[in-house]
């Protein structure tokens, strides 16, 4: 394992693995929908889009050409926090890719034709997955309900009247200061020398000049001192019930109780809250949930899809009794053990492929502060007591500290009244 820092502030780590003649590679760009401002939301989205819409070296398209003509793929996504670049290609692509993926932090074209055309792709993409579906639109109201000062209240994919008068000035700017090289990470793993791969980062990144750091995220959340709700009415089949807690951020030393709280409640089958609402109960028909795992305190959340013609407010009733149970009482010392074994072996399976390498690097290196505290983790999750989880879920399953959203179908239309 090796890691360098370049002379404009861009991170590299590089973990070799000779298993297979391949490369995963990551970029992490510190930029999310956190880092934008009201009446500019989906910025950083949008840039998940640009980056691959050409540069003044390299037409749209081109980047993906290359790269398939190398027998390599690529993806991206967008966060709250961050915007990571993901390449899989052969070992002997390293320099085509590293030389594609420099091109484009330094000379991104902003070729209007592109940037309409890509307006309406994230204006689609944004009626696919939040006004037309229950769960993205009952999310999204939760989510900005449930903080009323931290920028985490914006869309990862912005408000609609933002995507439509977004100007080129915005988009510059916002190039300029977060794909900046002292704003990113790159991660590789995979089948290189590491002496060899820094030394190639260097000759293609190490002449982009850093930029002034972008502006501190200074909005802190107040506490939140009672529950809110959301209800919606619209046309769905089945109703919806999310419930999202204020949570520490990911770099929190309670964080491994925190996601074995959360596996000890909706990991699979013999998970808590399906063993309780789903299968003895059967007053959800799916329970899940997730961690928004971010730079700043964020919610945990708890999703209940509910059978057709189903109460929510009965379903409410019964999660409060299991969670408020669990925060009394904690979990026992089987679900601990458990939640430990499905957390340590998740862990063991993302670090058996070198792209769950990257990933891990790059999260723990932007997260947590260092790539080598990956390495602690195992240890972390088991020194977690029953005690330790129960303080926690204590905590965060407060009623008092929580949003509620709650999506009910709308009545069809009776014979009588419909045209």
């Amino acid at each position: 394992m090796r890691d360098a820092t370049l002379a404009n502030g861009m991170r590299i780590i590089v973990w070799p693995v000779h298993d297979i003649p391949n490369v995963a590679l990551y970029n992490w760009v510190r930029a999310g929908s956190r880092n934008e401002a009201p009446g500019a939301t989906g910025l950083a989205h949008f840039f998940e889009h640009m980056m691959f819409n050409g540069t003044s070296h390299h037409p749209p398209g081109h980047f993906d050409r290359l790269m398939e003509a190398e027998g390599g793929a690529n993806n991206a996504f967008t966060t709250d926090d961050v915007t990571v670049y993901q390449d899989w290609f052969p070992a002997s692509g390293l320099e085509l890719v590293l030389d594609l993926e420099s091109d484009r932090v330094a000379r991104l074209a902003f070729t209007p034709e592109v940037i309409e055309s890509e307006r309406g792709v994230v204006a689609s993409e944004r009626r696919l997955r939040v006004e037309d579906n229950s769960h993205g639109l009952l999310a999204e109201q939760v989510q900005a309900s449930a903080f009323v000062a931290h920028p985490y209240r914006f869309p990862t994919i912005g408000w609609p009247a933002d995507i439509e008068s977004w100007r080129l000035e915005d988009l510059q700017a916002f190039y300029r200061t977060y794909y900046a090289p002292n704003n990113l990470t790159l991660t590789l793993a995979g089948d290189v020398d590491p002496e060899r791969a820094i030394a190639s980062v260097r000759r293609f990144f190490e002449s982009i000049p850093a930029q002034a750091p972008p502006p501190p995220v200074r909005a802190v959340e107040p506490e939140q001192v009672c529950e809110r709700r959301v209800s919606i009415r619209r046309k769905a089949q089945t109703p919806l019930l999310q419930c999202a807690y204020k949570a520490p951020r990911a770099a929190d030393p309670r964080a491994p109780a925190v996601s074995l709280l959360l596996s000890a409640l909706v990991e699979g089958d013999a998970s808590r809250l399906h063993r309780a609402l789903v299968e003895d109960r059967q007053l959800a028909i799916e329970v899940s949930g997730h961690w928004q795992e971010g730079f700043d305190p964020g919610l945990l959340w708890l999703s209940l899809t509910l059978p057709e013609g189903a109460d929510p407010e009965e379903a409410r009733r019964a999660l409060d009794a299991e969670l408020a149970a669990v925060a009394a009482d904690g979990v026992t010392e089987a679900e601990l053990e458990r939640a430990r074994n499905l957390a340590t072996v998740g862990l063991w399976k993302k670090l058996a492929t070198i792209d769950g390498k990257a990933q891990m690097l790059g999260e723990y290196e932007v997260f947590h502060g260092h790539w080598s505290r990956l390495f602690d983790a195992p240890a972390r999750i088991a020194e977690v007591s029953t005690e330790e989880l129960r303080a926690v879920a204590e905590e965060i399953l407060d009623p008092r500290r929580r949003t509620v959203g709650v999506l009910v179908p709308s009545s069809p239309p009776s014979a009588s009244t419909a045209s």
